[in-house]
C-alpha cells in the first residue's frame, strides 16, 4: 500500500508525503553502546520519501545486505515551512507525535563509515522507515516528556524517555531547519536510545508510545529479494 500520513485511528492526514529528516547520537546511551565518535555540531541525516512505510503493514527488510538494526525513534510530522527558525516557533508548525523505525543496514554502514564515505543507502533504502499513525499536537501536552518503547518477540528491546534527548525537539528541529527546508509532510525523527539489534523475518514487533498507543507488525522478507530469488 502507497505511504500516506495517517493518524493513530488510521484515517489520513491532509498533508503531502515529503522527506524524513533524521538526527544521529541524541541519546548518550546509544553513542556509549555504538563506542561512536561525538561532536560538538548536531549529526544530521535525510531517509527520502520513498523509505516510508505504514509500520502496520509487514515490515520488508533487505536478506542480502548484511544485518537490519531497529532503531526506535519518536518521529514528528511538519504542518507548516519552516526555515531558519528559532526553538520558539518550531511547535507552531508540529501536526503530531508518533514513533518509527530507523532501519538501518548496519554491516553496510560500518564499511562505508571504515571507508570514509557516506553512508545514505545504509538508511535510506526502500522501507528504511516504517511509521505508526501520528498523536494530533494537541492531545500531547508536552511532547519532550513522552516515553516509548519496542518489544521484539514479546521481549522489550527499547525503551526511551524524549527528556533524555541531548537536544530536545524544539532545539533540534530550529537547527536542522538552519541547514534544510522543512515543508509540510516532512517527519523528522528525532534519535534513538540504546538498544538497537538486528531484525529477521519472522519478527514480531510492537511499538508503544506510552498513554497514546500500542501498534504491532511483523517483519517480512523484501518483495524484491523474493522476486529475484523466484519465490
Amino acid at each position: 500500500m502507497q505511504y500516506q500520513h495517517q493518524n493513530v485511528l488510521g484515517q489520513p492526514i491532509d498533508l503531502p508525503v515529503g522527506k524524513v529528516i533524521c538526527i544521529g547520537q541524541n541519546y548518550q546511551d546509544h553513542i556509549a553502546e555504538m563506542n561512536s565518535k561525538t561532536a560538538p555540531d548536531a549529526l544530521f541525516f535525510l531517509k527520502p520519501a520513498t523509505a516510508l512505510r505504514h509500520f502496520s503493514a509487514p515490515l520488508s527488510i533487505p536478506q542480502d545486505r548484511g544485518s537490519v538494526h531497529n532503531e526506535t525513534e519518536i518521529a514528528v510530522l511538519i504542518s507548516k515551512p519552516l526555515t531558519a527558525v528559532t526553538p520558539e516557533q518550531v511547535l507552531d508548525a508540529v501536526w503530531g507525535y508518533s514513533l518509527a523505525l530507523d532501519l538501518t543496514l548496519r554491516d553496510v554502514q560500518a564499511e562505508l563509515k571504515k571507508l570514509g564515505r557516506p553512508w545514505d543507502i545504509a538508511k535510506g533504502f526502500d522501507g528504511a522507515c516504517p511509521v505508526a499513525g501520528f498523536v494530533p499536537a494537541a492531545q500531547i501536552a508536552d511532547a519532550q516528556a513522552l516515553t516509548f518503547s519496542l518489544d521484539v518477540n514479546g521481549e522489550r528491546r527499547q525503551t526511551g524517555d524524549a527528556r533524555l534527548m541531548i537536544r530536545g525537539i524544539a532545539q533540534m528541529i530550529s537547527e536542522m531547519s538552519d541547514w534544510f527546508s522543512l515543508q509540510p509532510g516532512d517527519i523528522v525523527l528525532t534519535g534513538t536510545p540504546a538498544g538497537v539489534g538486528p531484525l529477521i523475518v519472522g519478527d514480531q514487533l510492537k511499538l508503544t508510545l506510552d498513554n497514546y498507543f500500542s501498534v504491532q507488525s511483523q517483519v517480512s522478507q523484501s518483495p524484491a529479494l523474493a522476486l529475484r530469488s523466484g519465490v
